[in-house]
């Protein structure tokens, strides 16, 4: 009885994998919730600005790794992310790297 019922519940938990990264990918990869694409667009350019201009320019008050290096792919990833529409994934690591440089993080 044991064996069955364990059976079932992986069986059940293998039929909603495919829901459940579908969902994750949706996410990740879309304008963050309460933005349409064009708004998550233009804020994500916004703070790839900001981070450019401050931190990449060497304005801002770096902290964290000795050499800021994985800060640093980081950003650039999610700014890359945010040329390929994925603003959804890209604007929360944006903020938090302007966070940790001390750079005020620009409004919505």
């Amino acid at each position: 009885m044991i064996r069955i019922t364990r059976s079932l519940a992986r069986l059940a938990g293998l039929a909603l994998l495919p829901l459940l990264a579908a969902a994750c990918t949706q996410t990740a990869s879309g304008p963050p919730p309460g933005m349409s694409a064009a708004q998550a667009a233009a804020y994500c350019s916004k703070l790839s600005w900001a981070y450019g201009e401050y931190v990449a320019s060497g304005l801002g008050d770096s902290a964290g790794d000795d050499d800021n290096t994985n800060a640093d792919i980081n950003a650039r990833l999610a700014i890359a992310q945010c040329h390929e529409g994925q603003t959804g994934a890209a604007i929360p690591v944006l903020q938090q790297e302007l966070r940790r440089n001390k750079v005020p993080v620009p409004p919505v």
